[in-house]
């Protein structure tokens, strides 16, 4: 029986997709729920899955493709099994020295350090990833970067004569198409420059209760819920906390209606090799910070290998930016529209600081709210600020509410 592959229904938001790469070829064996293709959307890259057991029988549409939803790209036949290798193949087979455990194909080289997508394809492929150059960030090997390696086939594997050396004062280049995602990151940023009159307001904060209370009871939270107890959750309540009293900063625009959600979905930005991206804890009013800890660990690694969905990224009222993972001191982060704010973290320094009198170091962070100023004012900017910063600085008050 023959079994038709679509593309996944994608939602309104997303017209259409870029089929990136075929993992099987016309005629290959396929099992169920094995990755048969990577699609990319503006938003995320969905893998395709194989619906049954049986033979790819025919591919509708090539790598670099555009592809709706809900169309077929490609046949399976049902049960049916690849064709058997040429007999005269046998013999000389046979005259081959017996594979032993030491000739089996051996993991490649700095495949640990890969994403669990990128290990599967090094590992299938039998590439050694120390030897392809890596277009991630800072230089590192991506998923995609080890299938362009595998296409080149046996040229690619073949040992390559050395590079010439660039001549001095040579100044090479290298052009690259913006990948769907990344465009689309372009097109959202320029719409909110356009379309937001944007301001950044700053405040600092002392994180030294936060740390104490991490210090003394971040070893009972984690026997407790199996996660560590992160500097990321007292932000996030915090900011929770902050938007109920001040929904203005939780609303969005709408033509000429401001529209205020009486729910707090925050989304937390996320880097990964393609590109920041968003995902939405739903209803963070609601939630712990054990529910927030495991929400933010379920995105990133959903992030990394590559299986965030549409519906991770759709929506949020509020999203929270930490440029501090990568030592940013100061910076002026950037709407996501149609939310109307965005809070940015940054790195954590050791400053010196007059409380009681008495000049102290202590663990200092700086925080920004960029907003919309159409419908947040100055004022309640500030005062959101001071909130987050009175409720870090007194985390007990967080904790009952206050």
């Amino acid at each position: 029986m023959s079994i038709e592959v679509k593309v996944p229904v994608l939602p309104e938001s997303v017209s259409d997709a870029l089929i990136a790469t075929w993992h099987k070829k016309a005629g290959d064996a396929v099992k169920r729920d094995e990755n048969l293709l990577d699609l990319e959307t503006d938003k995320v890259v969905l893998e395709v899955p194989a619906p049954v057991d049986g033979v790819l029988k025919e591919i509708k549409f090539e790598e670099g493709s555009t592809v709706t939803s809900s169309q077929v790209i490609a046949v399976i036949e049902e049960g049916a099994a690849a064709a058997a290798p040429a007999p005269a193949a046998a013999p000389a087979a046979a005259e081959a020295p017996k594979a032993t455990k030491a000739d089996a194909p051996a993991t490649p080289k700095g495949v640990d350090e890969l994403s669990p997508a990128g290990r599967r394809v090094a590992v299938e492929e039998n590439i050694d990833p120390s030897k392809v150059a890596g277009t991630g960030r800072d230089g590192r090997v991506t998923k995609e970067d080890l299938v362009n390696a595998g296409k080149g086939g046996a040229a690619a594997a073949a040992p390559a004569a050395p590079a010439a050396k660039p001549t001095p004062g040579s100044r090479p280049e290298e052009r690259v198409p913006m990948t769907r995602i990344r465009a689309r990151i372009a097109e959202r940023l320029m719409q909110s420059k356009n379309s937001i009159a944007m301001l950044t307001s700053f405040n600092e904060v002392n994180l030294a209760e936060v740390v104490k209370l991490r210090k003394s009871l971040g070893e009972q939270f984690e026997k407790a819920n199996g996660v560590k107890l992160g500097f990321m959750s007292f932000f996030v309540k915090a900011a929770t906390e902050a938007l109920k009293r001040y929904p203005v900063v939780n609303a969005s625009v709408d033509g000429n209606d401001i529209i205020y959600h009486g729910y707090q979905d925050i989304s937390i930005a996320v880097s990964t090799d393609k590109g920041l991206v968003t995902p939405v804890l739903r209803d963070v009013q609601d939630m712990s910070f054990a529910d927030v800890e495991k929400g933010i660990i379920g995105y990133a690694k959903k992030a990394r290998d590559g299986k965030l969905g549409l519906d991770d990224l759709q929506g949020g009222t509020f999203t929270i930016t930490n440029g501090g993972t990568f030592g940013s001191l100061l910076s002026t982060p950037i709407v996501n529209p149609p939310q109307s704010a965005i809070l940015g973290m940054h790195t954590i320094k050791e400053r010196p600081v007059v409380e009681n009198g008495q000049v102290i170091a202590a663990p200092m962070m700086y925080i920004a709210l960029s907003y919309d100023h159409r419908i947040i004012d100055g004022r309640d900017a500030v005062l959101f600020l001071v909130d987050i910063k009175n409720q870090l600085e007194n985390p007990q008050r967080m904790l009952l509410g206050l």
